[in-house]
């Protein structure tokens, strides 16, 4: 992976025929929580991510078309981290917790990515090749603007900076209902005014995003984390959140950056970062 770098994370690319995978693998021990906000969303070990849950760490990420066909694609990333030896320890072995994501794209009629699909997505991190942005991976088949009836382009967009001494870089995956909007508040591809937004099946949406931060977090920062990236959704998005996306957020800490870090600091620099990761995917 060329630079600027996911922190200490690894991320890499599955691309296939309309449809391809996205996987993040955080460093052991990372922290990590996350919301869902759309009303359709497609994602796997979601409940485990409740501060509430026990177990608070995060062996991997894996963003996914195909919907929720496409959430077997973390079956492989698993079985890969199991061969490794990483995850959450148990009297039986390692339990690699795996986290996923997925949108809705065409390859939901055909052929959605599976468990091999995952596991060379997870390879090729682990490789460190190149970690493009656009209609790469996760973002194969993904598009924009669909209310106007007319889609623009979506993809894998990544962005990072600095919140005091720590550290944030974002992945997000866009296959939004609604624009993607410009720092000005603009949407960056002009379409026809709405007056009755286009919903053909209304469920080929989504916008998944990754947070990472280098900061040392309990689980339930993370889940606030988490809540700010939905908060960049907002500005980088219109609409965001409807009925007809799968909106969701995991936040991930891995603690290297020690505990003096201003949260709502971090929380500010997290919406402004994932707009940007948005805006970047196309």
């Amino acid at each position: 992976m060329t630079e600027p770098q996911l922190l200490s994370a690894f991320a890499g690319h599955w691309t296939g025929e309309g449809t391809g995978v996205t996987v993040i693998l955080p460093p052991p021990g990372t922290v990590g929580s996350g919301e869902v906000r759309g009303g359709a969303p497609a994602t796997r070990e979601f409940a485990l991510l409740e501060p509430t849950r026990l177990v608070d760490r995060v062996d991997a990420v894996v963003l996914s078309g195909g919907s929720a066909f496409g959430l077997t694609a973390a079956d492989g990333v698993m079985t890969l981290l199991r061969e490794r030896g990483l995850g959450f320890p148990t009297p039986a072995g390692p339990v690699p917790i795996v986290v996923g994501m997925s949108i809705f794209d065409g390859s939901v009629a055909t052929a959605p990515p599976g468990a091999g699909a995952g596991r060379d997505a997870a390879v090729a991190a682990l490789r460190g090749d190149l970690f493009s942005r656009g209609t790469v991976g996760a973002g194969t088949g993904a598009s924009t603007g669909k209310w106007r009836g007319h889609p623009a382009p979506g993809g894998v967009g990544w962005a990072r900076g600095s919140a005091g001494a720590a550290q944030v870089a974002v992945v997000a995956v866009v296959n939004a209902w609604g624009d993607v909007l410009g720092e000005t508040g603009r949407p960056l591809f002009a379409g026809p005014p709405v007056t009755r937004p286009h919903t053909p099946l209304g469920l080929e949406n989504t916008t998944i995003a990754v947070v990472l931060t280098d900061a040392r977090l309990t689980k339930s920062d993370c889940y606030l984390l988490a809540q700010s990236g939905h908060t960049g959704f907002a500005r980088a998005l219109h609409p965001a959140h409807s009925r007809f996306d799968g909106d969701a957020v995991v936040a991930l800490a891995t603690g290297e950056a020690g505990p003096d870090v201003d949260l709502d600091l971090l929380r500010a620099a997290t919406t402004e970062i994932t707009a940007d990761a948005i805006r970047s995917a196309v």
